[in-house]
C-alpha cells in the first residue's frame, strides 16, 4: 500500500529559495523529501518550516502524527541547536496561536550579520523585517534579546534537540510508524571535533538511545545536507542550497529510503 510521505524540519526541508518558491508561502515540491515521495508516488505533506529549531520539528511531526497514523512515513531533517521552540502566551501572529521559534539572529547584536547573509535578496530582507516586527508586536523580542543574553548555551541546546529526537523516535516505535531522520549539521553531535556525548554521563545516555539504523548522513563525522552541499561547491541562493543540491541529496538517500519504506529499518 502507498503510503503517504510525511516531512519535518526547517527551511532545508520547506524549501525556502528553490525554482517553485512562492515567497515562503507553501512548501517546495523540489526537496530532497518530496523528491524522495515522488520515488514511490506518495502523497506528500510538509510540516517544515523555516526558522525552526529541534523542539519544534519534533512537536510539528508529534502534532500531525498523533491524530493520522495510519499509512505514513516520516521525513526529518533535524536543524541548528542554538533555535529555541516556546510556547507563549496566546497572540494571532504567534503559530497555533501559541508557538514561536527563535534564533540568534533574533537579536540586536546580530543583525549587522543578518545584512549581510540576506542583503542579495530583497525578498529576503523584507521576509525578515516582516518577522522582526512580529517578534515586536508579540512579546517575543525582549524574551528572544533575554534567552541569549543569559540563558542560551551549548550544552543545554544539545540536551533539548536530543531529548526531542529520542522523544520523536520513541513514539515512532511505539506506533511502528517507518521514519527516516537526516540533518542539516553535525553541530547536532560535534563540538568542532569533539563528540558531545562525550560531556557527562546524562548526553552519553541520550546518545546511546538513538537507533542509528533510521539515519542518513551526509558523510563522515555525521556530515549534514547543508555541510556537504558547501563542500561539493553546490549553487547557494542567499543562504540556502538550491534544486541541484536537493536532487543530488535524495539520489544519494533512495536506497535507505526504500529500504525503510519496504519495512527494512524500522525495528
Amino acid at each position: 500500500m502507498t503510503k503517504t510521505i510525511l516531512s519535518s524540519g526547517c527551511s532545508f526541508t520547506f524549501g525556502h529559495e528553490l525554482s517553485d518558491d512562492q515567497n515562503g508561502t507553501s512548501p517546495s515540491g523540489k526537496t530532497w523529501a518530496a523528491n524522495l515521495s515522488n520515488i514511490v508516488e506518495g502523497n506528500y505533506f510538509s510540516v517544515a518550516k523555516a526558522g525552526s529549531g529541534n523542539s519544534g520539528i519534533a512537536r510539528r511531526a508529534f502534532n500531525y502524527l498523533a491524530n493520522n497514523k495510519k499509512d505514513i512515513m516520516l521525513l526529518v531533517m533535524w536543524s541548528f541547536s542554538s533555535r529555541y521552540d516556546w510556547a507563549m502566551p496566546r497572540h494571532r501572529l504567534l503559530e497555533s496561536s501559541r508557538w514561536i521559534s527563535i534564533s540568534p539572529w533574533d537579536t540586536e547584536s546580530t543583525q549587522q550579520e543578518v545584512k549581510q547573509k540576506l542583503g542579495n535578496s530583497q525578498v529576503q530582507l523584507e521576509l525578515w523585517q516582516k518577522r522582526r516586527e512580529n517578534l515586536l508586536e508579540t512579546g517575543v523580542k525582549p524574551f528572544a534579546e533575554a534567552v541569549y543574553r543569559y540563558a542560551a548555551n551549548n550544552y543545554h541546546e544539545t540536551y533539548l534537540s536530543w531529548k526531542s529526537i529520542l522523544w520523536l523516535q520513541y513514539f515512532l516505535k511505539a506506533n511502528n510508524i517507518p521514519y527516516l531522520f537526516t540533518l542539516a549539521d553535525n553541530t547536532l553531535f560535534y563540538d568542532v571535533e569533539k563528540p558531545l556525548q562525550e560531556d557527562d554521563t546524562l548526553l552519553t545516555g541520550l546518545y546511546n538511545e538513538m537507533d542509528w539504523n533510521n539515519w542518513f548522513f551526509f558523510g563522515e563525522r555525521k556530515m549534514g545536507f547543508n555541510q556537504w552541499a558547501t563542500l561539493e561547491g553546490y549553487a547557494y541562493g542567499t543562504t540556502h542550497p538550491l534544486d541541484d543540491s536537493h536532487k543530488q541529496a535524495s539520489a544519494m538517500m533512495k536506497d535507505k529510503f526504500l529500504s525503510i519504506y519496504k519495512g527494512g529499518t524500522n525495528d
